[in-house]
């Protein structure tokens, strides 16, 4: 296990706790009327999240999920933005048209958020494969749920990585629910890693609520990738702690399952490892302090901001002017 000091593990902390707070402010924005649309929140997925971004460098790239805000966070985006986007801003990531589905900061090498379940899968291979073409040091990543390992995409984009020794990890965020479908449900395997083998690679299955675990195995897996190794399948299991969208009340789920996962708070596991090892109770709450103001200067900057004018809603965006698809 790789040794950190106690400020390198509370910047850790820190990135869980501003995602957190940044969806629970969120759902209440939402509940306000200040965010159209549909959220879902990545509440109790926090440490796969950051574990994974921990191990990557400024050359590397990641596509994310319909439940990004997380994995934006960790990447180190900039939370008023994100709610300017949330809140359909002209300056959000996306000039306020993408949303909380679509976001994207190439600049951060966040390649997107997507509506659409495994779609990320085959941007990252992509990527994964240019930058190998490239020469690039850079690796890929590919976030993505248990119900999103059942798509053809997964598949043939394992296949091809694993036949091209392509420099991408592919992480599976097992929540155990794909939407409202249990995972015992919709396949067979227990371990959505063991499908690894099947394209002869490694895969990886990680306590997902560990962040300093997932860091290790995402560090571990990103050697392998940067050494010409190929792909890693890493299975991070976690637990939403609020419904597939923010509104579904989960009656699905068996109330001792929630209780015992919720006892798995990944932030109260890791508060609890930190004080093991002598990280004070005042460091702790200079830490969440600190995130409520950044979040309080955040969300009242986003609110200040305009709504995009209604004639510029073709700007930006590939459009069909019956001649082919223009850029605009």
């Amino acid at each position: 296990m790789t040794e950190r000091t106690p400020d390198e593990r509370l910047r850790l902390l820190r990135r869980m706790i501003l995602i957190r707070r940044f969806e629970e402010r969120a759902a209440r924005l939402r509940a306000k009327g200040l965010i159209p649309g549909f959220l879902h929140p990545c509440i109790g997925q926090e440490a796969s999240a950051v574990g994974i971004c921990d191990a990557l460098g400024d050359s590397d790239v990641l596509t994310s999920t319909h439940r990004g805000h997380g994995h934006m966070l960790a990447r180190g985006a900039d939370p008023a933005r994100m709610y300017a986007e949330l809140f359909a801003r002209t300056t959000g990531y996306n000039r306020g048209k993408g949303g909380s589905l679509h976001m994207i900061d190439s600049e951060l090498g966040f390649l997107g958020a997507n509506g659409i379940v495994g779609g990320g899968i085959p941007l990252a291979t992509g990527a994964a494969l240019q930058l190998k073409r490239t020469g690039s040091d850079g690796l890929a990543v590919s976030f993505f749920g248990d119900g999103a390992s059942n798509e053809g995409a997964f598949h043939e984009s394992l296949n091809l990585a694993a036949l091209w020794k392509l420099p991408v990890l592919f992480v599976c965020e097992n929540n155990l629910y794909g939407e409202f479908t249990r995972q015992s449900d919709h396949q067979l395997v227990e371990h959505v890693a063991d499908r690894a083998d099947g394209y002869g690679m490694v895969g990886v299955v990680v306590d997902g609520n560990d962040v300093e675990a997932v860091a290790e195995a995402a560090r571990e897996a990103a050697d392998r990738a940067r050494a010409g190794e190929g792909p890693t399948l890493i299975e991070t299991k976690t637990y939403r702690h609020r419904g597939h969208f923010e509104g579904d009340m989960a009656k699905y789920r068996p109330q001792e399952e929630v209780e015992h996962w919720m006892g798995r708070d990944p932030i109260d596991l890791f508060v609890a490892a930190l004080a093991d090892s002598g990280v004070g109770e005042d460091r702790v709450a200079e830490v969440r302090a600190s995130v409520e103001e950044e979040l309080d200067a955040a969300a009242a900057w986003a609110e200040e901001q305009p709504h995009p004018d209604p004639s510029e809603s073709t700007e930006d965006v590939f459009v069909d002017d019956c001649e082919g698809a223009a850029l605009r």
